[in-house]
């Protein structure tokens, strides 16, 4: 049984690694005949293109996984049932499932190893990636700006909304300053029509200041400048806004809690939070649908039992892509909507599993 353990393991591993270099080349050729144009109109470097595909390549490896692992288990079932193996072993004793375990336990591996993978090299080499081709491909302004529009900003005691900011001259248009006691009341407001940095305090023109006085009122004061010292500069309002395949799993986690905090909606981080963890699972589900797929298939063989993994494996980002949007819109909760077509596919694998003919 260990010989016959190591046998399928190792044409297994063979065949993943064939299909997911041949999914990642084609990715590649797709997404270099569609960026060419760019980089020839961009006058960009062909150096600056290939590193910008190199550092692509870990990201386009964690997606093709699952389609390779499920055309992986779907040939090799195919090429033993063909080949009689599956009679011969059956005969010797040997259930399907026996004969599935060295490829369900390799998906499970994988599973974890896709994880691992996203979480320590995929963020980094993505984020490279962008910057390779918004910076050095696109000739855009390395600083990519959050909230460049209508920024809502919490800071202690205190909440800014600015219509518009320009990080490069430190300049911002149409200002509401609110200021807060201890208890959350409104002590002061500043409306604004601009405000400047001056290198260590902002400069207000053109506006109004409304303080709450003794009886509980608000005195209003019309201003043409006004210097104010606020603890935010500048910096404050030009936060990098990283993509979530640019975040671990933790930074994910950590920037929804911030978000979360300063009394924002976190729904979209949540989300993506929670696909980081299910989506590596799906490797082991693939297999786990592949077997029966391959034994199944009674007329047009191979091709056939491949042609119904790719459809398995639309369907499934087609499910996971409706209840992404779901999960975005509030519909369902975000780990509802990360898990829920792990675990539509894991049952259905499970059932079609069961009734294969043993």
């Amino acid at each position: 049984m260990g010989i016959l353990k190591r046998y399928l393991s190792g044409e297994f591993l063979k065949l993943m690694g064939f299909f997911l270099f041949i999914f990642v080349c084609i990715y590649l050729l797709i997404e270099f005949i569609q960026r060419l144009d760019n980089v020839i109109e961009e006058g960009a470097p062909v150096s600056s293109f290939f590193a910008y595909l190199l550092y692509k390549t870990p990201f386009i490896t964690v997606n093709m996984l699952p389609i390779a692992v499920m055309l992986s288990v779907i040939v090799l079932f195919c090429l033993m049932k063909k080949h009689n193996e599956l009679t011969a072993m059956k005969a010797c004793g040997l259930s399907i499932f026996d004969l599935s375990k060295p490829a369900l336990l390799i998906s499970i591996l994988i599973a974890g190893a896709s994880f691992l993978f996203s979480e320590l090299l995929v963020p980094f080499a993505t984020a490279k990636s962008n910057e390779i081709w918004n910076v050095q491909i696109k000739k855009r302004d390395q600083t990519r700006l959050y909230g460049r529009n209508d920024i809502w900003y919490k800071g202690s005691n205190s909440i800014y909304w600015i219509r518009l900011f320009d990080s490069e001259k430190g300049k911002m248009e149409d200002v509401s300053l609110y200021f807060f006691d201890e208890s959350f009341g409104l002590v002061k407001r500043i409306d604004a029509l601009r405000g400047v940095w001056a290198g260590d305090h902002w400069e207000f023109r053109q506006g109004i200041i409304q303080t709450r006085n003794a009886e509980g009122g608000y005195d209003l004061e019309k201003f043409e400048e006004l210097d104010l010292p606020l603890p935010e500069g500048p910096e404050a309002f030009a936060k990098t806004m990283k993509e979530p395949e640019e975040m671990s799993y933790w930074e994910l986690k950590h920037f929804a809690e911030k978000v979360q905090l300063e009394g924002y909606d976190a729904t979209p981080h949540l989300v993506a939070m929670n696909i980081k963890l299910a989506f590596p699972v799906i490797n082991f589900i693939m297999a786990l649908i592949g077997i029966p797929i391959a034994l199944r298939v009674k007329r047009g063989g191979t091709a056939v039992a491949i042609s119904l993994g790719i459809g398995v494996c639309f369907l499934y980002l087609l499910l996971l892509g409706l209840a992404r949007s779901l999960g975005l819109s509030g519909t369902l909760p975000p780990v509802i909507s990360a898990w829920l077509a792990n675990v539509v596919f894991f049952f259905l694998g499970s059932y079609v599993m069961m009734h294969v003919e043993t």
